[in-house]
């Protein structure tokens, strides 16, 4: 037996438990995420021939093979999200991004700053790479397929999942803004790349990544629904794949026009949905998008557990472990929490979205992206340690507590709604109150 044969044979298990495992964890203290992590933990604590796993050695490949699984991610939560574009419909992933990701940011650059006594630039960049969320780690988060009736998402689901859909965009200025003031001051600090980074990687680069999505995402609504040919009608032939193709377009044309292709493969999503709110064939690309994420999440959780077990938390420092765990537990928390006040969502509703800021791909991603664009005045083994850790404490945590803190949110509304519906027997039972 060769060390192929091996990987084909692991390869091939993996792809069934990704299949199998989420229906039988549905509910439960554990995730889809965590079971990959502990299991490409134990496998590489095992006496094998393996092959080393380091991102820092292996950055670029780490960067192509992050990013593909975030631009995947962001067309399916694009894709799955029923409410239509609007200031009232969306109130709370404007509050999230608005508010609560600049709190984030802030906060936690300032933490790294005093509490790791690291320079300004690589402070800045742990707070730009903790910025994006990413709920694809906690499914029972998120939102579900999609559905013909735009009231069908809960609030807390709908703001986790477009909040995640469009902050790992809007962390490319921050992540820039890094990679500037380590160019203009290594470790100390400078303002004179402030001006021209706000008109070009904020301004100009988020511009075209939103005006990129709509257009490719326009041409495609009519390419899918439009044509009076069946043979260019795409959503006849009902081939999911295709969503794979859209996601590619989108981001490859808008990165070459000079945008930001994260941003445009979520508004092509969004746009595509817009065209034909009510299609079937929405289904079929999402289930078909949400299976290649799902391989591409158990592929990169299983290396990221690979890593921990050869040594990839060794450079971390008592105090990165408490700057990780401030940003999980308290920093993202009542940021979420201030960043929501006066919106629509109350109470226990309110902490569960502030408090399930979930790090993942994302993360790895503008790291990896960074640390290539750069040179920062901290070891890289150390940023990738502090990065890492908050990853894995975050797979945990919030893969053990999602299931019943969603489950029992649920029962309330359930609870809530057959009290309306008693208290009012000319509405009929259990039906949802518009969102707007």
């Amino acid at each position: 037996m060769t060390l192929s044969d091996g990987l084909f044979a692991c390869a091939g298990a993996g792809a069934l438990l990704a299949a199998v495992l989420p229906r039988a964890l549905a509910g439960r203290p554990v995730s889809l995420p965590l079971v990959f992590l502990v299991g490409g933990f134990c496998i590489y604590l095992l006496p094998l021939p393996l092959p080393a796993i380091d991102p820092v050695q292996d950055r670029l490949l780490t960067e192509h093979v992050t990013e593909i699984g975030v631009i995947i991610a962001l067309m399916g939560a694009g894709l799955a999200l029923n409410r239509p574009v609007g200031r009232r419909r969306w109130g709370s992933t404007w509050r999230l991004l608005g508010l609560t990701m600049p709190l984030t940011v802030i906060a936690t650059t300032l933490v790294a700053w005093w509490l790791l006594d690291w320079p300004p630039a690589a402070a800045l960049l742990l707070g730009a790479v903790l910025a994006p969320t990413d709920p694809v780690l906690a499914s029972e988060v998120r939102v579900g397929e999609p559905t013909e009736h735009e009231h069908d998402e809960d609030e807390v689901r709908f703001a986790l999942t477009s909040e995640a859909g469009l902050n790992d965009g809007l962390a490319f200025p921050l992540t820039y803004a890094a990679v500037a003031l380590a160019a203009a001051a290594g470790s100390g600090w400078s303002t004179d790349w402030v001006g021209g980074w706000v008109v070009e990687d904020v301004v100009f680069k988020c511009v075209v990544g939103v005006l990129g999505g709509i257009l490719v995402g326009r041409l495609l609504g009519w390419l899918f629904f439009r044509p009076r040919s069946s043979i260019l009608r795409l959503s006849d032939h009902r081939e999911g794949f295709v969503a794979v193709g859209a996601t590619f377009l989108a981001y490859g044309v808008t990165e070459l026009a000079g945008g930001y292709g994260f941003l445009a493969v979520f508004t092509t999503a969004c746009t595509i949905r817009a065209a034909e709110r009510a299609h079937g064939f929405h289904n079929v690309l999402h289930d078909f998008v949400e299976q290649v994420e799902r391989l591409f999440t158990a592929g990169v959780l299983f290396l990221l557990g690979a890593f921990i077990a050869l040594g990839g938390l060794a450079a971390l420092t008592w105090r990165g472990a408490l700057t990780a765990l401030a940003v999980l537990l308290v920093i993202r928390p009542l940021a979420g929490w201030a960043g929501l006040l006066g919106g629509s969502l109350r109470g226990r509703e309110r902490w569960v979205v502030a408090s399930y800021g979930i790090r993942g791909i994302g993360s790895l991603y503008y790291l990896a992206y960074a640390l290539g664009a750069a040179e920062f005045p901290v070891p890289q083994e150390e940023l990738w340690a502090v990065v890492t850790f908050t990853v894995l404490v975050s797979v945990v945590l919030h893969g053990v507590t999602s299931g019943p803190v969603v489950s029992r949110l649920d029962r309330q509304r359930e609870k809530e709604r057959g009290k309306e519906a008693a208290e009012d027997p000319g509405s009929p039972d259990g039906e949802r109150p518009a969102t707007v």
